[in-house]
């Protein structure tokens, strides 16, 4: 069976916003008008992991469409029931396996994703493949490198119990290294302070 958290998210949906704007408010605002400073109104955006489309429908406003997507059913289900802009739209995708064609979006949008993603090198990948030569990835991730060793371990088992798996525990510096390693040149980055580090990173096809 594939390993992923899916059945974790597909039972979270419900309470997703709640626990964002609870622990990472403030985080979540700054990253709003730092993605709104770098997008432009002729952008077409890919989102990926979307969750219930807080990102999504908070930069509407600057972008020409945004293709918001999860993996998770409930969570696109969760998405669709808000009071959305018109140019945003919910559907299910892999990242592993993006259904759209060659260089179709001028920005790919990943938060705080790729280090709860089993194989975020195959995700990366998939994003090279649909941003234009000229795009932009955007792709802000909590940073646990800086946790002891046993309390890793206990956070670790704690949410294995409710279905929930950290896959990468990365520094801010092996971060930034681990994105240019699988292609892109980080143009713009930032720690913002939420729950856990924030890492807000820009960056291009190398």
């Amino acid at each position: 069976m594939k390993q992923d958290n899916k059945s974790f998210w597909n039972r979270y949906a419900k309470i997703y916003d709640f626990e964002i704007n609870k622990f990472n408010h403030s985080a979540y605002a700054e990253m709003y008008r730092m993605m709104s400073k770098t997008l432009t109104a002729d952008m077409n955006v890919l989102e990926i992991a979307t969750g219930t489309g807080l990102i999504a429908v908070n930069i509407a406003d600057s972008v020409q469409s945004i293709t918001a997507t999860d993996f998770s059913p409930k969570m696109i289900e969760t998405a669709k029931k808000k009071r959305s802009p018109a140019n945003v739209h919910f559907s299910v995708e892999d990242a592993t396996a993006l259904s759209f064609p060659d260089q179709t979006f001028d920005a790919v949008i990943i938060s705080n994703a790729l280090h709860i993603m089993p194989d975020p090198a195959l995700v990366l990948k998939n994003i090279r493949r649909v941003l234009k030569p000229n795009g932009i990835l955007i792709a802000p991730t909590f940073s646990h490198g800086h946790l002891k060793a046993s309390t890793w371990s206990l956070n670790t088992f704690l949410l294995k119990l409710i279905g929930f798996e950290t896959y990468s525990k990365w520094q801010p510096e092996e971060y930034l290294d681990f994105i240019h390693q699988n292609g892109f040149s980080v143009q713009n980055w930032k720690i913002l302070k939420a729950a856990f580090p924030l890492v807000y990173l820009e960056a291009k096809i190398q």
